[in-house]
C-alpha cells in the first residue's frame, strides 16, 4: 500500500477553527487523502473532520512572549509530528521554518497579509519606527521565503511580489464556501431595516465613520458583529451619535454570522485607504456576495473592479459618513436593487469567486511539491 503524504499545518497565533487554515486548507487536505495535522495552541488534542489537531497549553501574554516562546513550542511539537511537508501560517514561523528545512523537509510559507505594509498601519508600534521596521522585514520575509519549498498567497497582489522571489509561487484566494452562508429564507419583512458588519472591529477598519453614518439613516439598524481591538475601543464606539442605531453582537459563530446576514439588506466593508488595505481581498465581501447580499465597500480601484464590474453593491469614501449612509439609504428603500445585487453577487460567487476552485489549486500545488 502507498504510504500517504504527511503534511502539518503551524500555527501560533490563530485559533483552531480557523476558516482559512482549518475549514478549507486542512479540511480539504485530508478529503484529498492527505495524512494531515495542525499545531495549534490552547486547544484539545482531537481527530476533527479528518484532521489531526495536535494541541499544547501556551499561557504567554505578551506578543512577544507569542513570538518567541510560543513559537518554540510550536517546533517542538511540529518535530515530534515528523511530517513530510510542513505548512506555516504565521510570520513569526520563519525562524523555525529554516529550522525545518536543515530537517530536509519540505516546507510552505502561507502569506495571509502583506506584513510590510500592514506594518506601516500597526497602532501599537511607534509612527517614526513603522517605515523602517517595515523594510527591515520585507528584507527577512524575503531572504527566507527564497529558500522554501513553496509559498502560496491568499491575494493576487501578494502573488505577485512573492512571485519575483520564488518560482514555486501560488494564489489560493480566501473565498468562501457557496453554500455556507447562502440562505432559501426569505429575508425579514418586518418594518425595520437592517445592514451589517461581521469582522474583527477597530478603527482602521473604519468602524468609526460606518457608526457615524448610522446617525444619518433613518430607519436602518446596523448588526455590528466580531471582537473588538483593543478592548478599549467599544467605549470610544459608544459615545458615537449613531450608535443608538447599532445591536451590538459581540464574537459570533458560524450559524449567527449565516442568521445576521440573512435579516441584513447589506454587508458593509468600508476599510480605511491603508496600504494593507487597498490591495486586499477582505475575505467577508465575498461571504457577504455569496449569501446574496449587495456589498457596500471602499471605493479602491480593485474592489470596485470586483463590486461595480459585477453590479453587485456601492463603492464610497470610506471617510465620508455621509456617502456611507446615502448608499444605506439608498438600498434600505430600494428591494428591488437589493434583490438585483444579491442575485448579481451570488452568481458571481458561483462562477468565480468559490473554495471549490481554489481547493483543486490547493491539491495540484501539493501533489507537484510531492513529486519535485
Amino acid at each position: 500500500m502507498k504510504k500517504k503524504i504527511k503534511v502539518c499545518h503551524l500555527t501560533s497565533a490563530h485559533p483552531d477553527g480557523d476558516i482559512r487554515i482549518f475549514l478549507k486548507e486542512c479540511v480539504s487536505l485530508a478529503k484529498a487523502g492527505f495524512d494531515t495535522y495542525l499545531v495549534v495552541p490552547n486547544s484539545t488534542t482531537r481527530i476533527d473532520k479528518g484532521v489531526n489537531i495536535v494541541s499544547f497549553e501556551s499561557n504567554y501574554t505578551t506578543r512577544k512572549e507569542r513570538m518567541t516562546k510560543t513559537v518554540n513550542e510550536v517546533f517542538e511539537k511540529a518535530l515530534e509530528i515528523d511530517a513530510d511537508i510542513y505548512h506555516f501560517h504565521d510570520p513569526e514561523l520563519l525562524r523555525i521554518a529554516k529550522k525545518l528545512l536543515k530537517l530536509n523537509k519540505k516546507v510552505i510559507y502561507d502569506v495571509h497579509e502583506d506584513l510590510p505594509k500592514q506594518i506601516l498601519g500597526k497602532y501599537w508600534i511607534n509612527k517614526s519606527l513603522r517605515k523602517s521596521m517595515s523594510l527591515a522585514f520585507k528584507f527577512y520575509e524575503n531572504r527566507i521565503a527564497k529558500k522554501l519549498s513553496g509559498i502560496i498567497t491568499a491575494t493576487p497582489f501578494i502573488g505577485e511580489r512573492f512571485e519575483k522571489i520564488n518560482e514555486n509561487t501560488v494564489t489560493i484566494n480566501n473565498f468562501p464556501f457557496m453554500d455556507e452562508l447562502n440562505s432559501s429564507v426569505i429575508k425579514t419583512t418586518e418594518d425595520q431595516s437592517y445592514v451589517c458588519y461581521v469582522g474583527g472591529i477597530s478603527k482602521i477598519r473604519g468602524i468609526s465613520e460606518l457608526i457615524a453614518a448610522m446617525n444619518l439613516c433613518k430607519n436602518t439598524k446596523l448588526l455590528l458583529a466580531g471582537p473588538v481591538s483593543p478592548d478599549s475601543y467599544i467605549d470610544e464606539l459608544k459615545t458615537i451619535e449613531g450608535w443608538k442605531n447599532v445591536e451590538y453582537l459581540g464574537k459570533v459563530d458560524r450559524i449567527e454570522v449565516a442568521k445576521v446576514l440573512n435579516k441584513s439588506n447589506a454587508g458593509i466593508v468600508t476599510f480605511h485607504p491603508l496600504p494593507n488595505h487597498i490591495d486586499a481581498q477582505p475575505n467577508k465581501m465575498f461571504e457577504y456576495m455569496s449569501a446574496n447580499l449587495p456589498v457596500i465597500g471602499s471605493h479602491f480601484p480593485m474592489w470596485k473592479n470586483i463590486i461595480e464590474k459585477n453590479n453587485c453593491g456601492i463603492c464610497v469614501d470610506p471617510l465620508i459618513p455621509q456617502e456611507i449612509a446615502n448608499a444605506i439609504e439608498l438600498l434600505s428603500s430600494n428591494k428591488e436593487l437589493v434583490e438585483e445585487f444579491g442575485l448579481n453577487g451570488r452568481a458571481s460567487v458561483e462562477k468565480v469567486f468559490n473554495w471549490n476552485i481554489e481547493e483543486n489549486k490547493l491539491i495540484d500545488f501539493y501533489n507537484k511539491l510531492v513529486s519535485l
